[in-house]
């Protein structure tokens, strides 16, 4: 698939051309330059061509700082792998040092590089832009990303050596197994997803709060497809103060929404706080299946302490969520990562799991009659059938005589009753009680 990067100093409206191109609003768009800091992706359909679009940071290269300096590394990787650059220049700024920099940059590169000016919105300014010839290039695009004034000339352009390709030719998102990686900032999200496809793709830093976007990284392993999903960390929400952060948490949350499973990391020196259960609620609530990877397992001393301190934790604080599977891993050292795709491959297929009816209805028959239902207004509780209704998650449909009378305490045992029936790890499942007409 050919890959086309946005390239450029901040702020010059990288990311407003992604999404436009995108069709949607998957990166962030700020007027605060350096936004965009890791490398992300879009699967792009143009006049019957697919590729893979990329947005990368804003390359400062004056700036003497250790973040700007993995963002530069990142872009440097973007570069690396393009088929074709977009070097985004900003008309209302004019050429600075950087734009003379990174034009130097792209010249040592065998790739094609197309020069476009953006916010240009008035011939006067698309006159001012002509200053932009002085970097070297034989011909200067103008544009204006957001009101998508030059936008499909320009792709008409870098397109037009790309092959056609049938529909079907490519594995769309939706067959591939998504996967959102959650969790508290610096808990090492980025790292997990580094060790896992093999590659410094995604910036990796000890500054809390690195990764502000969803990441979506297509991927195959052992000849199963998958979307990874990196997301920025998510904090309470009082500490969420800043606005582009609260940006961030929405787009963890949405990650969420998206995904298949919830890879949930949780700080082994930390063990369980409040806002891993948050994260791992968050998840349940989306109907989401959920692995707990308890990273950092290298930094644990006396291991066996440790594991018995969790497993009290689980069987006494969090015994309504014991059918969440976990791991001890180490995205440093790669510890327990070789585990970690034969689990995901379990909880998606009980994530999709799909139980007959006749089965289904004698369980719920024996379970009903051996646990009788109580009584309500002078009359019995009765269950009179059983069909699940929809999978991802399992959702099962009971027709009754009062639904609303349901107890919580009843209906969590029915659920405990069909999860013990078949493989249901990491998998929430659903009851609805609909009256019977």
């Amino acid at each position: 698939m050919p890959l086309v990067a946005i390239v450029g100093r901040p702020n010059t409206g990288k990311s407003t051309l992604f999404n436009r191109l995108a069709g949607s609003k998957k990166a962030l768009v700020d007027d605060i330059p350096g936004v965009t800091r890791d490398l992300h992706y879009a699967r792009v359909s143009f006049d019957g061509r697919e590729f893979d679009l990329v947005d990368t940071g804003g390359m400062a290269m004056h700036v003497e700082d250790e973040l700007i300096e993995r963002v530069v590394e990142a872009v440097e990787f973007a570069i690396e792998e393009a088929d074709a650059i977009i070097f985004l220049l900003d008309s209302r700024s004019g050429m600075t040092p950087d734009d003379q920099d990174i034009a130097e940059r792209l010249r040592k590169t065998d790739k094609k590089v197309f020069y476009v000016a953006n916010k240009v919105e008035s011939a006067k300014q698309e006159e001012a832009a002509v200053e932009f010839y002085a970097l070297g290039m034989e011909e200067l695009y103008f544009i204006s990303a957001r009101e998508k004034y030059g936008v499909t000339a320009l792709f008409e352009k870098v397109v037009e050596d790309f092959p056609k390709v049938e529909d079907d030719e490519y594995l769309s998102d939706s067959q591939r197994t998504r996967i959102a990686v959650v969790g508290k900032p610096n808990v090492g999200k980025s790292s997990l997803i580094n060790r896992l496809i093999g590659s410094e793709r995604l910036i990796v830093s000890d500054i809390p709060g690195t990764t502000r976007d969803a990441i979506d990284i297509p991927f195959e392993y052992e000849g199963n497809p998958y979307l990874l999903i990196d997301t920025a960390g998510i904090r309470r929400k009082a500490k969420v103060t800043y606005r582009l952060e609260k940006y961030s948490v929405i787009k963890a949350l949405k990650s969420l929404d998206r995904c298949h499973v919830a890879l949930a990391l949780v700080d082994a020196t930390e063990g369980f706080s409040d806002q891993t259960l948050r994260v791992t609620s968050y998840a349940i609530e989306r109907g989401r299946a959920v692995i707990w990877l308890f990273n950092k397992i290298d930094l644990i001393e006396d291991i066996r302490a440790w594991q018995k301190n969790i497993a009290e934790q689980i069987d006494f604080r969090l015994r309504h969520l014991n059918y969440i599977p976990s791991l001890e891993i180490s995205a440093k050292t790669g510890k327990g990562i070789h585990r970690i795709f034969p689990l995901i491959e379990r909880v998606a297929a009980a994530h999709n799991r799909r139980l007959d009816t006749g089965p289904l209805n004698r369980l719920i028959e024996r379970a009903t009659s051996s646990h009788t239902p109580p009584i309500i207004k002078n009359r019995q509780l009765k269950f009179y059938y059983t069909a699940q209704s929809a999978v991802r998650p399992p959702t099962f449909v009971i027709f009754t005589n009062y639904p609303d009378a349901v107890h919580f305490s009843y209906s969590r045992f029915l659920t405990r009753t069909i999860r013990e029936s078949a493989d249901f790890t990491g998998v929430p499942i659903k009851l609805k009680f609909k009256k019977r007409s």
